[in-house]
């Protein structure tokens, strides 16, 4: 018995949206959004910081020396991280700003201000980015990978994400990038497959020769 792809309704829904997002999904084919939802927040969250503004290989780069801190660990726990020197995690390749950040995460997690992923479980989205945002260093794009990739929330488009922004800029054969505030607004029509939709832009095809046919 064959069975639909765990997204296949989302996809299509996108696909409905116009003649840009089908081709879109027909080019790329089925979502295959991965979640992680056995990651607690804090390390959700010292993920994300450690990706943040670079390139996935980098922020692999960065994890896997973080993780080598504590040989036969799965991740640090945020007890480590607290007490982890300065030079041990500039080494990973933290900068000092990011370095404050991944700390304060860890003790807002012992604090309570990071709720554990059973508390996050009871909290809307909003909540949970005005409460996690309270930490300096904390955007709503922090958070948002949070609410998509350990949450599992079915519903969120990171507006500020450079990569969200200039795929629907190449989507649409726009001259400039729309301001976070108006995709927004356009984005309300993705609802309630936001996250996937956010999946599908993130893969806009960049490379010379296979762009999408408005493009070309």
């Amino acid at each position: 018995m064959s069975h639909k792809p765990r997204y296949a309704q989302a996809a299509e829904f996108l696909r409905n949206v116009d003649e840009d997002w089908a081709c879109l999904v027909d080019l790329v084919g089925p979502c295959t959004h991965d979640p992680k939802a056995a990651r607690e927040p804090y390390e959700a969250l010292v993920r994300a910081i450690a990706y943040q503004q670079l390139t996935a290989k980098a922020g692999d780069a960065i994890i896997a020396r973080l993780k080598a801190l504590r040989p036969g660990s799965s991740f640090p726990t945020l007890e480590q991280i607290i007490v982890a020197e300065f030079d041990a995690l500039r080494a990973c390749g933290f900068s000092g700003s990011k370095i404050a950040t991944i700390k304060a995460i860890s003790e807002g997690s012992l604090s309570g201000l990071v709720p554990s992923r059973a508390a996050a479980a009871g909290m809307d989205d909003e909540d949970l980015i005005r409460r996690i945002t309270a930490i300096k260093g904390i955007g709503r794009w922090t958070v948002g990978m949070l609410l998509m990739y350990s949450l599992e929330r079915p519903d969120i488009l990171p507006v500020d994400d450079f990569g969200v922004r200039e795929s629907y800029r190449l989507l649409k054969g726009l001259g400039e990038q729309l301001k976070p505030r108006d995709l927004r607004e356009i984005g309300k029509a993705w609802s309630p497959y936001r996250t996937v939709a956010s999946w599908y832009l993130w893969r806009v095809p960049r490379e010379r020769g296979r762009v999408l046919p408005q493009s070309s």
